[in-house]
C-alpha cells in the first residue's frame, strides 16, 4: 500500500470517528461538516481506485 492510499484510508477511519462522535453529541451543524468530508473522502478514493469498504462501518 503506498502512502496516498494509507493517508487516505487514515483520514476515512479518523472521519467516521468524528462524524460519530457529532451524532453522539447532537450536534447537527458538525454533523453536516463531518458528512461532507467523508463524502469527499470517498469520491477521491472512487477516482484513484482506492477500495474503503474494509474501512466504512
Amino acid at each position: 500500500m503506498d502512502a496516498f492510499t494509507a493517508g487516505l484510508l487514515q483520514r476515512i477511519k479518523a472521519t467516521e470517528t468524528d462524524l460519530t462522535r457529532a451524532r453522539e453529541t447532537g450536534d447537527d451543524f458538525l454533523v453536516d461538516v463531518e458528512q461532507e468530508e467523508l463524502d469527499d473522502l470517498h469520491r477521491l478514493a472512487a477516482e484513484h481506485g482506492v477500495e474503503v469498504g474494509a474501512v466504512s462501518a
